[in-house]
């Protein structure tokens, strides 16, 4: 790829990988991180952050895993002291949710997913991702304060109408390209339905934390894979809700397994190192030359 692209910025790019340390990198971790660093390069800003809010799953085995990893790769930020793990700032996203709450464009939700599935029905409209959309069982009438069961721990829910009406419609965004230019784009936010920005079982919601996040830190282009870039309207949204500036976009292709699906924990794809080095033989270098060139082509 060019060592620059059109519009890049005098200082170079903020960019940060942000896995979610739930077992060791994978080859699709290490080429999403390879991709931000190739991104900041030379004059911009790497990051790395830990979004480790589900605390069952996010042991310290694995955290120190995922930092080991990074480390043998070459692939941790300077210094390696600046890396945020996001369960250390529940304080910072609390805020954020009491901002939206005063505002009224957060809402409780006491629905199960039985109580949300038998409230679609057979038909119920679907998300761009496949899953039920939200069918709007404990959104407040127009006017009207949110009710609360008293004794409930509820989940708290983005109203997506009235956010759009206070917007004046969908945010865009500028999305990286092929030929290394950006392209506006936008997408339909209802069709996402009211989302969920706090859960009852697990806590804070991924879209909440890392728009919060990425301004805090910075981050001026957000990459990621392309499994991802249908939700980017979806943090468009709550980026100017709250006012922050809007960072760009680049999606890049995923890497896939050998059964077609995409490189994921729960599919138990091997660890990169297991992979790559201890099977295959494979020098760091060779394994950084290797994903660079799937993902940049």
């Amino acid at each position: 790829m060019p060592s620059a692209m059109k519009s890049d910025p005098p200082s170079g790019w903020v960019t940060r990988f942000a896995p979610s340390p739930t077992g060791r990198l994978h080859k699709g971790h290490v080429a999403s991180a390879l991709h931000a660093r190739t991104l900041a390069a030379p004059h911009g800003r790497y990051l790395v952050r830990l979004e480790d809010i589900d605390q069952a799953r996010c042991t310290e085995e694995n955290v120190q895993g995922v930092l080991d990893d990074l480390a043998w790769l070459g692939l941790l930020p300077e210094p390696p002291t600046s890396i945020r793990r996001q369960s250390r700032h529940k304080t910072d996203y609390d805020a954020v949710l009491d901002t939206l709450r005063e505002r009224r464009l957060i809402y409780p939700c006491l629905c199960s997913r039985a109580d949300i599935s038998h409230a679609a029905g057979t038909a119920g409209a679907r998300a761009p991702d496949g899953s039920l959309r939200y069918p709007g069982t404990c959104r407040p009438q127009s006017g009207c304060p949110p009710i609360m069961t008293k004794g409930h721990q509820p989940a708290w829910r983005l109203d997506m109408h009235k956010a759009l009406e206070t917007l004046g419609g969908n945010p865009t965004w500028l999305e990286l390209t092929g030929d290394n230019t950006f392209q506006k784009r936008t997408a339909d936010a209802a069709s996402w339905g009211d989302v969920v920005l706090a859960r009852r079982d697990a806590g804070l919601s991924y879209h909440l934390c890392v728009t919060h996040d990425d301004w805090l830190q910075g981050v001026t282009l957000v990459t990621r894979g392309q499994d991802l870039e249908p939700l980017t309207v979806i943090h468009r949204v709550l980026q100017e809700l709250m006012g922050w500036p809007a960072p760009r976009y680049a999606h890049h292709p995923l890497i896939m397994g050998a059964d077609g699906h995409k490189l994921s924990k729960s599919r138990n794809s091997p660890a990169v190192r297991e992979d790559f080095y201890f099977e295959k033989g494979l020098s760091k270098q060779e394994i950084h030359n290797m994903l660079n060139n799937i993902i940049l082509g």
